[in-house]
């Protein structure tokens, strides 16, 4: 599934080619996604502009003069810019298309992913109204982290993955970020000291930068604005590499089943 890094290269990449641009149509070959694409919504988007492209979370918000679009890539969605002219492929489910002779079209094999559309403030939509702090935002602390987990028992990777706690920190990042601040996935939230959460929040939000400066992770299916694959997955230190040596010490990393889950870790350098 595409996580917040994706997301975000997905944003800044598709940003520059839709922000002042007028909507000539919006194009639905499949509308059975997640939720159907409201029939509606072609009529409304005919002729407004884009005012910015936005994120909270995992969903991508594109700004309308007469509202905003909220857009989630869902397990294998992508969004790519191309000439409105080309040839849709299979799973080419909609195009946004532009007065500049463009379109952003969503490509989504599995059909997990949503378009809908919004007249109200976004944050106050269903899907978001719930979510909590971003993790690269100034509000994401250690100390915030360390009173939220007192007294609970949830292990701390199933912790810092709840969109109630902080929003948009999956899988990968959360495996990640553990084994940076030596932590093992497992213990419970609550018996995570201070020190160690602040330790925490600190490479969550490095993982995070380092991912989006090199275009995300790319785990099968997931590909940028331009066509492109992300980068990180070469600095991954425990995701998928079951069995290999840890980079840092030479153990065989470790995996189990945590919350339906692949978990990886290093079980001397996380404790």
């Amino acid at each position: 599934m595409p996580e917040l890094p994706e997301v975000e290269t997905t944003r800044r990449g598709i940003e520059p080619w839709l922000v002042g641009r007028r909507v000539e149509r919006l194009v639905v070959r499949e509308p059975r996604l997640r939720w159907r694409v409201p029939r509606s919504l072609p009529a409304k988007l005919a002729g407004t502009r884009i005012r910015a492209v936005g994120r909270r979370a995992k969903y991508l918000l594109i700004e309308t003069d007469a509202g905003t679009l909220i857009l989630h890539l869902g397990m294998s969605g992508s969004l790519r810019i191309l000439d409105a002219a080309s040839a849709p492929l299979a799973h080419d489910h909609v195009d946004l298309v532009l007065d500049s002779g463009r379109c952003l079209r969503f490509n989504d094999p599995r059909r997990f992913g949503c378009l809908l559309f919004t007249t109200r403030e976004p944050a106050r939509h269903r899907l978001l109204a719930a979510l909590a702090v971003e993790p690269l935002s100034a509000d994401f602390t250690g100390s915030a982290l360390w009173r939220r987990a007192r007294g609970r028992r949830v292990s701390v990777k199933a912790f810092v993955m709840n969109s109630r706690v902080v929003a948009g920190v999956g899988n990968i990042y959360a495996s990640e970020a553990l084994f940076r601040a030596g932590i093992r996935p497992g213990l419970a939230a609550g018996r995570v000291s201070r020190a160690r959460m602040q330790a925490l929040v600190a490479a969550i939000q490095a993982v995070l930068t380092e991912a989006i400066g090199v275009g995300g992770t790319t785990r099968r299916d997931y590909v940028n604005a331009d066509g492109m694959p992300g980068y990180f997955t070469r600095k991954l230190f425990v995701y998928e590499r079951t069995g290999k040596p840890c980079r840092r010490c030479g153990t065989p990393i470790r995996q189990f089943t945590q919350g339906q889950r692949s978990t990886y870790w290093c079980p001397r350098c996380q404790r």
